[in-house]
């Protein structure tokens, strides 16, 4: 990809060229489709279970309508100044389909980032999905099926269209580190950044924690559940079970 500077519309030849909070980097690849159809059958739970339970976005909204809806697939990430969507524009010309857009608004919730408009762009260009550190507006059509989106609020108020923005760098989204190529997956539980390097030893922990899971629900089910689980706990905690 030709990467253009644009203060010139020329091609950049260089970092150094950009101005200071500017930058488009290229597509990172992320995890090979058959690894992304295989996340797409996982909750983001027991994904989080796998990594330790201390990873996942925080206050985020789920603001498409069925909660039966999964977001999946990699990372294409973007940061821009608070109320501002030029660089989110600019990005959407560079998807691929299947992308997840992760966007960096730096938390603000006065201006919306997205709205109705670049909703039809979204489904054009077939991207899996959103998830946006700031606000949206034009609820009512995010709301339809076909576009999984979380955000952080909602409000009428439109966006600027002045910059600056970056495009696939490194970026914190409600609280979760999301490189440009991670795995993203979100359900009617929240939403998780699997690192592209770590996604075929993620998958595994997490089967294999569902199949634990499996177990527990059953004796659960059955009344056969061994005490003991917790007792051994408790009895560590000093108490005289």
């Amino acid at each position: 990809m030709t990467v253009t500077d644009p203060r010139t519309e020329r091609p950049a030849q260089h970092p150094v060229d950009w101005p200071a909070g500017w930058r488009i980097n290229p597509r990172v690849t992320g995890p090979a489709p058959a690894t992304v159809a295989a996340y797409a059958s996982l909750p983001v739970a027991a994904i989080g279970d796998a990594m330790s339970r201390n990873i996942g976005a925080l206050d985020l909204t789920r603001y498409h309508a069925r909660l039966d809806t999964t977001l999946c697939g990699p990372a294409f990430t973007v940061r821009v100044r608070p109320g501002d969507n030029l660089m989110i524009h600019k990005a959407l010309t560079l998807v691929q389909p299947g992308d997840v857009l992760v966007i960096d608004g730096g938390g603000d919730v006065t201006q919306a980032l997205v709205g109705g408009l670049m909703r039809t762009t979204c489904l054009a260009r077939k991207l899996a999905g959103l998830v946006i550190d700031g606000a949206i507006r034009d609820l009512n059509e995010w709301a339809e099926d076909g576009m999984p989106i979380f955000a952080r609020a909602h409000t009428h108020r439109g966006p600027s269209k002045d910059g600056p923005g970056e495009i696939n760098i490194p970026i914190a989204c409600a609280g979760l580190v999301v490189m440009p190529g991670d795995l993203i997956v979100g359900d009617a539980d929240g939403v998780i950044a699997v690192p592209l390097a770590e996604v075929d030893d993620i998958l595994n922990k997490t089967r294999l924690h569902l199949q634990k899971e499996a177990k527990i629900r059953a004796g659960n089910q059955a009344n056969t559940s061994d005490p003991e689980r917790f007792d051994a706990v408790l009895r560590a905690k000093g108490l005289p079970i």
